[in-house]
């Protein structure tokens, strides 16, 4: 039976139209829809009214109009969450509108303007921030479909994808993958690589060199030469030199549609601003070793700048509604002076640790790890205060100082304590990143041997590298692909070491090889680039923390993976580092020890009727990585339908404090649309209770349960 969901009543909508400054959609609205559906199209919103605010005031007046009424609210912070708990409440509280930005150098004692002293965008202050031209009166739909655009990662890469399939010479893949039903598995014996650090003189193929080490001829290396980002449409297979390479397959043109994922746009005026030359910069005060970054295009003159940051971190001011690559790209823009030792130039762009793109805010709660964490740490580990609705309507600016046990709660469980409406977080000066991926193709024979020379090279890396490894899946018929991607924040040649020694992998050919100098605004796409997520399917995460990677695990993963459906990734992502320098928040020392975080990305069809889509995350995550477990993933890879005992165990030790401050802040559970796992009288709940339902024609499995279409 169709699921038949209630609007609110006319009294009640003419109530909280009049109180919130912000407008108000019901279900018959037609703008109802933009604002109730999320990038998971496997969640559905059984809300009976939107209502947008336009500042922590009017939240407060929402929240308690909603406990005046013993209606559920739920969130919507502008991110790409799966779960589908921002849609589940009786009223969904969207935050677009939260979309003020600023950033400021630290004070002569170091110290920063507190929120309590900033009036917010939409209010009447002495201090009113600057607004992003995003604010606007209607869904910013437009805004979410640009920012969805991830070619600027790589062109080269964005090419590659697009291209004509793998020419049938040579030998074929050991696996193609089919939809109708796993392949038989046959023994693999890929030994692992004992590896010894590179020798500096034997360097990775990338823009600037003339040879690829190990790993064949690569493709970047036929692209247009420039020591600047790229900014130029990207060019098509045929621009490129043929030469004596097969041309790369298109893993993943079943995701080519007219209305997905269109041709890399020409340069904006935007971009342009944001992609001036980089500089050449030190890493810190403290360090010697400058590196240069040629601006402009080939054709240009390489004019050396060398320059440092004055400041060692700024501090970033944003509104709720703030899309992660929406502050980066502000950032970028909005460089800090530089001191220069030789040249002259704009200043240096500081960025927040964020995670890769795409997230929204609350990011800032629950965890946040990408390409500058183990450099940084955690996006909650740089914060320095919120602004925030608690349950009884209070507004309060939470900080190390002010409200104590709710700043070690927040970050990290956050969205379970309260609602936040304006952020202020470190930035820290990152004027280029030595950075992209190798790409090979799935092979299941020698796919183990990847991961243990991935695995054996990162040991010991230095907080300036990160990398990850992931298998993507393609499309029956055509090859998936091993990509591994790393990200050196410091001199180009000191990353080039690292490159070295990950591209001696001679396992497969090295199909893509585009590692070079680029801005970190780019690089922040460059997952996104490769796992070409869209909106409106269905979609299923499951993630771990790992303590290590046994040649065991690794062995049975590939075997797995080989059996697994059309748009299934697994990621690897070396962890630690500065992560583990930041004691003070509800995520336990145990979990930030870990040397690895996991990550299964499933995305299918809404027609796809496929249990594996589902099963294949759950048996490699709860099962083959069991014995390396270091209890539970972040809280921000918190997916759909978790076991409340897992959600537990994302704050091991820390679970019982959490959950007393839970109590103290908010004791009747009135944020119980978020993965909070218990109800208010502090018992178990089932995960599928307290998250929005399936489209009618679709029913989720649930730990053992089979899914089944209807039509």
């Amino acid at each position: 039976m169709p699921n038949v969901f209630e609007t609110l009543s006319n009294e009640l909508y003419e109530e909280l139209r009049l109180i919130c400054r912000g407008p108000v959609h019901l279900r018959d609205d037609s703008s109802f829809l933009d604002y109730s559906t999320i990038f998971n199209g496997n969640v559905v919103s059984a809300a009976k009214a939107v209502v947008c605010p336009l500042d922590a005031e009017d939240v407060s007046k929402i929240v308690l109009f909603c406990g005046k009424h013993s209606l559920s609210p739920s969130v919507k912070a502008g991110g790409y969450g799966t779960a589908g708990w921002a849609i589940g409440g009786d009223i969904i509280i969207d935050l677009s509108k939260l979309v003020e930005i600023d950033i400021e150098v630290p004070k002569d004692d170091g110290s920063f303007t507190s929120l309590r002293d900033v009036a917010s965008a939409n209010s009447k202050g002495k201090m009113t921030l600057k607004i992003s031209p995003a604010n606007s009166s209607k869904r910013r739909r437009e805004e979410d479909i640009n920012l969805r655009h991830y070619d600027a990662a790589s062109y080269a890469v964005a090419s590659f994808l697009r291209g004509p399939p793998l020419s049938t010479d040579g030998p074929p893949p050991n696996f193609r993958r089919r939809l109708d039903g796993p392949q038989e598995s046959s023994s693999s014996s890929a030994a692992s690589l004992s590896l010894s650090p590179a020798p500096p003189g034997i360097l990775g193929q990338s823009n600037s060199s003339s040879s690829d080490s190990g790993s064949g001829e690569s493709w970047h290396s036929r692209e247009q030469s420039s020591s600047t980002v790229d900014t130029t449409p990207s060019p098509s297979p045929a621009a490129f030199d043929s030469g004596s390479i097969s041309t790369p397959a298109n893993p993943f043109g079943y995701l080519d549609t007219p209305h997905n994922y269109p041709p890399a746009p020409p340069p904006t005026t935007l971009q342009s601003t944001y992609n001036s030359a980089p500089l050449l910069a030190s890493w810190g005060p403290s360090s010697s070793s400058v590196f240069s970054n040629a601006p402009g295009s080939f054709l240009q003159t390489a004019v050396p700048v060398h320059a440092e940051p004055i400041h060692p971190h700024a501090f970033v001011t944003f509104g709720a509604g703030m899309r992660q690559k929406e502050i980066d790209t502000f950032t970028a823009k909005e460089k800090l002076e530089a001191r220069y030792i030789s040249g002259s130039g704009d200043g240096i762009p500081y960025h927040v640790p964020f995670a890769a793109h795409p997230v929204g805010s609350s990011i800032m709660l629950l965890g946040g790890f990408g390409f500058l964490s183990r450099l940084h740490g955690l996006s909650i580990d740089n914060l320095v205060e919120v602004e925030m609705v608690l349950a009884d309507g209070r507004i309060v600016i939470v900080n190390e100082n002010d409200y104590p046990d709710l700043w070690w709660a927040l970050r990290g469980a956050g969205s379970c304590l309260g609602i936040a409406t304006r952020y202020k977080a470190k930035a820290f000066p990152v004027p280029v990143v030595f950075a992209g991926n190798l790409l090979y193709r799935f092979n299941k024979a020698t796919a183990p041997s990847l991961i243990k020379h991935f695995r054996d090279c990162v040991k010991g890396a230095p907080r300036e590298l990160y990398a990850n490894v992931l298998l993507t899946a393609g499309p029956a018929g055509k090859d998936s692909l091993m990509v591994v991607q790393m990200c050196y924040v410091g001199p180009k040649e000191k990353g080039q070491e690292y490159l070295a020694a990950i591209s001696s992998w001679d396992g497969e050919k090295c199909l893509l090889n585009e590692v070079d100098e680029k801005s970190f605004l780019h690089q922040q796409d460059s997952v996104a680039q490769v796992l070409r997520g869209k909106a409106g399917r269905q979609w299923f995460i499951r993630s771990a923390l790992i303590s290590s990677l046994p040649d065991d695990i690794i062995n049975e993963t590939v075997m797995q993976f080989a059996d697994t459906p059309v748009g299934c990734t697994w990621l690897f992502e070396l962890a630690g580092g500065a992560i583990s320098d930041f004691e003070d928040t509800c995520v336990p020392k145990s979990q930030r020890e870990a040397s690895f975080t996991i990550a299964a990305l499933h995305q299918w069809e809404m027609e796809i009727d496929d249990d594996r889509c589902i099963d294949s995350a759950e048996e490699w995550i709860a099962g083959t990585l069991k014995p390396v477990h270091v209890g539970g993933p972040f809280p921000s890879f918190i997916g759909r339908h978790e076991p409340g005992e897992r959600v537990q165990a994302c704050f091991g030790e820390n679970w019982s404090r959490l959950r007393e401050i839970k109590g103290l802040y908010d004791p009747q559970n009135f944020f119980k649309n978020s993965f909070w796992p218990l109800d208010a009288a502090g018992e178990l709940i089932e995960p599928q209770t307290h998250e929005p339902p399936t489209p009618e024609f679709l029913t989720t499995s649930v730990r053992g349960q089979k899914r089944k279409l209807f039509t």
